[in-house]
């Protein structure tokens, strides 16, 4: 399979040579960047990667709008952001593939690095995005803070050899500050699912985006005091994180510390949902 390849980015400089350097077998790279202030543009280029800009909303948009307008040339796009890195393992493997017609898109995992060790049980290995797409049809939808595919699930496939995933390569404070966004974006989501009804719903079997908008169903349901406590005990205990040593309870808490964020935004999202509604039906009243 011949690929191009798609990246994200906004002042990646401390990233962008390692993910390019990596894809040196690419012929054809499209950037979007969303503003870069810094050597992010100069150094992908350097790599003679193609820069497009768009102004960031969020990260489905970012990426249709590369498959829109990035003049791909290969049919086949391999979608990452600058903190990611391709293996030359994942290199072979996509390198051999035969391009199926009856498939769209394929699944693909990661390992999460922090302080350069793989957390294998607290990075809850496998966990698979669609990243692997036909470039006219595999589209995205955001969800929450991330996207995911808008495509049929018997569209899609999935392969097993991993990128890799730095996504503490900009330090801690700012995946923490990162998050505290993520966390308003995912509390919206909370919301809307504890007040909708018709979102839950059983996953169809072997459906991978199913499974994982069950499980944020599922999430929703804890009481949002518990989402702290209840994300270390899963990450740090179930998940045995504490198999990875240190990074694996610091990884383990700075989740809990994000549910916390994500728990009290989601409180707040109700709260003035329930007054709203209160006052709306108060007008009613006082109208009849």
């Amino acid at each position: 399979m011949k690929v191009s390849c798609l990246i994200l980015t906004f002042n990646e400089e401390i990233n962008i040579d390692r993910c390019l350097t990596a894809l040196d077998w690419c012929d054809d790279i499209v950037i979007v960047d969303s503003g870069s202030t810094d050597q992010t543009i100069p150094i992908a280029q350097q790599h003679g990667a193609r820069v497009i800009y768009r102004s960031f909303d969020n990260f489905a948009a970012q990426r249709n709008h590369g498959l829109a307008y990035g003049d791909i040339n290969n049919d086949w796009v391999l979608h990452l952001d600058a903190d990611e890195v391709v293996t030359p393992e994942l290199r072979d493997l996509i390198t051999a593939m035969r391009p199926e017609d009856t498939i769209d898109g394929y699944f693909v995992p990661s390992k999460t690095i922090l302080h350069d060790q793989w957390l294998k049980h607290a990075g809850m290995y496998p966990t698979y995005q669609a990243r692997l797409g036909h470039r006219e049809r595999l589209r995205f939808i955001q969800v929450g803070h991330g996207q995911r595919e808008d495509v049929p699930p018997s569209r899609m496939s999935q392969i097993e050899e991993p990128y890799l995933h730095y996504s503490f390569s900009h330090g801690l404070r700012q995946w923490l500050e990162k998050h505290v966004r993520y966390a308003d974006d995912e509390a919206s989501l909370i919301a809307e699912i504890r007040s909708n009804t018709h979102a839950f719903y059983k996953p169809i079997a072997g459906d991978k985006a199913s499974e994982r908008r069950s499980a944020k169903v599922k999430a929703a349901s804890i009481p949002l005091v518990l989402r702290p406590f209840a994300r270390f005990l899963y990450v740090y205990l179930l998940r045995q994180g504490f198999r990875d040593g240190r990074a694996g309870f610091l990884y383990a808490f700075m989740l809990a510390v994000y549910e916390g964020m994500t728990a009290v935004l989601a409180a707040e999202q109700l709260r003035r949902s329930i007054t709203e509604d209160a006052g709306k039906c108060s007008g009613k009243e006082t109208r009849e």
